[in-house]
């Protein structure tokens, strides 16, 4: 592997499938000198408006992340150096005191629904991957999610889906598939099926990045 970290970004809406995508890629390169990042670890800290005001906000908008500090840190990142990890906390929609330290490590697998739009974050990524899902599948995907994980209630996941998340892939996330190195299909959930995807990542980044 060259001295310099590599950055492999993972994009796509909402739902699409990227975190067991970049899970897989994870397991398959089989390496404890790789990391996986969220970019929902850095939504902006809500704690100064009142609850009722954060659930209206618009999660799907790209100035609702702190993309200048996620920068700041893959850029420590990639030099070698540790960070201290923000811990978002989805169900206050605040960023939690506490901090995760992160790193050293030679590889950095990034997924997030904006990590293509911010220029300054495209070009720190070594290898690009969009995963196209169709929009149904994602939609019921977020709303099991949501759900089950986020301590959210049908109606408000709907709401939110049909204001802000779909009208927002539209506009910001489904152009930057012109940005990937590779566009993959993440259709089912079939464990078998997302193997072969990580697989498959795993031979054409090491070709490309000859590593």
């Amino acid at each position: 592997m060259k001295n310099d970290g590599i950055l492999i970004g993972i994009t796509g809406p909402s739902g699409s499938g990227k975190s067991l995508i970049a899970q897989s890629l994870f397991n398959n390169l089989a390496t404890d000198e790789v990391v996986i990042m969220q970019e929902d670890s850095y939504y902006k800290d809500l704690s100064q408006i009142p609850f009722d005001e954060r659930t209206r906000y618009n999660f799907d908008h790209p100035d609702s992340f702190d993309h200048a500090l996620l920068i700041r840190q893959l850029i420590a990142l990639k030099a070698g150096e540790i960070i201290e990890h923000p811990i978002y906390d989805y169900k206050t929609h605040t960023r939690r005191k506490e901090t995760r330290t992160v790193g050293p490590y030679k590889m950095i697998i990034l997924e997030g629904i904006m990590v293509f739009v911010i220029e300054e974050l495209r070009a720190l990524m070594d290898y690009k991957i969009y995963v196209d899902t169709p929009l149904d599948t994602c939609f019921i995907r977020r709303l099991k999610r949501d759900i089950e994980e986020r301590g959210r209630n049908m109606d408000s996941v709907i709401k939110q889906y049909l204001v802000t998340v779909r009208p927002m892939y539209f506009k910001y996330i489904e152009p930057t598939k012109k940005y990937a190195d590779l566009l993959i299909s993440n259709d089912g959930q079939n464990p078998e099926d997302i193997e072969k995807i990580g697989q498959q990542l795993k031979a054409s980044i090491s070709e490309t990045l000859k590593i």
